[in-house]
């Protein structure tokens, strides 16, 4: 009974924190309620007694990868100034790309089901994932290895666009 008021209470923090890193202006503030955010999954975590994710949580995600984006948010030009509006193209491509995600997502949740070890197995045999780092290496890099590639792949391009972003575009008139 007490961990379901701890699981909904850090699931609403979860999930609040969540909505604040996307509605919240200020990056700055948007980085702290995504470090909020990752300590209610990390809190989550060890209220399923998987006290290894939980902790890689904190250190890698909380720490390092929250860390990263506050310097990457310091590398950017914070005073921001005048942006150009955006052109038809860069529009109707994002609507595009959006369309895509949306069809995307529709598709892997009605088409795909995947299948976890417990299905497979007796509970007496199961290994918790997270109670070992060698069951937790196992099911990282082989049940789990393409949702690992995809969320590598998508902080690669996340890391690229900061990049173009905090480029200075000044002078470039002359490279025309």
């Amino acid at each position: 009974m007490s961990s379901d008021i701890f699981f909904y209470f850090f699931a609403a923090l979860t999930a609040g924190s969540a909505l604040a890193v996307v509605l919240t202006k200020n990056t700055v503030a948007s980085a702290l309620s995504l470090l909020v955010s990752l300590v209610g999954v990390a809190a989550i975590f060890v209220l399923l007694d998987a006290f290894l994710l939980a902790a890689l949580m904190v250190f890698v995600y909380a720490g390092a990868v929250v860390a990263l984006f506050l310097f990457i948010v310091m590398l950017l030009d914070s005073h921001g100034g005048d942006r150009k509006p955006f052109k038809k193209a860069t529009i109707v491509a994002g609507a595009f790309a959006f369309v895509l995600l949306v069809l995307g997502v529709f598709t892997f949740a009605k088409h795909v089901s995947i299948e976890t070890p417990a299905a497979e197995s007796s509970a007496a045999t199961l290994v918790p994932v997270g109670a070992s780092l060698r069951a937790y290496g196992e099911q990282l890099f082989t049940t789990y290895l393409l949702p690992v590639q995809i969320v590598g792949f998508l902080l690669l391009i996340a890391m690229l666009g900061v990049i173009v972003l905090s480029k200075k575009f000044e002078g470039l008139e002359d490279v025309k």
